[in-house]
């Protein structure tokens, strides 16, 4: 009889127990919850509200050559979009001289992680040497693919190649940029020096350079395109975020 009481004391005792910790267990969870929601609503909205990042990555065009680094197209572009009440942040990633292959060859280190975009400026190196249009074609390409796989939004710069060249070799060349942009949904910008290629006041002495006034004109012809590419940045992050 004392073991069968005991035996029930004892079930009692660890039933009361475990209803103490049970108890406890709950309250911590609830607490737990809460300050969950305290630290991962700031984050989300964080996450809205952040710079749009946005890597320039291309040639002399887009690095400024022989410009101050506030004239280059990075920095003006930065300011005009930053004036019209953008929060962006544009990257120079150009590199006088560069082709696509180089291009390339140096794109995983050039985009950084938490790129959101690129404005890809290539192939004005490869019209201006006569270079193979079909292995600009081939590494743009690649370029391509691998900034879509990394799920980063892209707005082409495309370029003409001189007329002097004939007519195979510029219909073969123009139309890498168009077809690129239709083939894999990106934004399009047909002409970077729309406006300004030969026109000897908005180019440095070498006539192929815009100055800081070309740069400008540059800047003004492409910000609508650009505005594109930010608010498709926005929608895919309301969709990551579900809303």
């Amino acid at each position: 009889m004392w073991i069968a009481l005991a035996g029930s004391q004892i079930e009692r005792l660890w039933q009361d127990t475990m209803q103490k910790h049970l108890g406890q267990m709950v309250r911590v969870l609830a607490a737990v919850n809460i300050l969950l929601s305290i630290f991962t609503l700031p984050a989300v909205a964080k996450a809205k509200d952040a710079p749009v990042r946005i890597v320039a990555f291309g040639d002399s065009l887009m690095a400024g050559y022989m410009l101050a680094e506030r004239e280059a197209f990075p920095a003006q572009l930065e300011r005009k979009l930053k004036a019209a009440g953008l929060n962006v942040e544009i990257i120079n990633a150009g590199v006088s001289g560069d082709t696509t292959a180089g291009g390339l060859a140096r794109l995983d280190w050039s985009i950084p992680d938490g790129t959101d975009a690129v404005i890809l400026e290539l192939g004005a190196n490869e019209a201006l040497r006569g270079l193979d249009p079909a292995k600009a074609r081939q590494n743009l390409t690649s370029i391509v693919e691998r900034l879509k796989a990394r799920d980063i939004e892209i707005l082409i710069a495309g370029m003409l190649a001189p007329r002097n060249l004939g007519e195979t070799y510029t219909s073969t060349f123009n139309a890498i940029f168009p077809d690129l942009a239709q083939k894999h949904g990106a934004l399009l910008y047909p002409f970077f020096l729309q406006g300004v290629a030969m026109r000897a006041k908005l180019n440095l002495g070498d006539g192929i350079h815009p100055n800081p006034e070309g740069v400008s004109v540059i800047v003004g012809g492409i910000v609508p395109k650009v505005k594109e590419l930010i608010a498709r940045v926005h929608a895919r992050r309301a969709r990551q975020q579900g809303g």
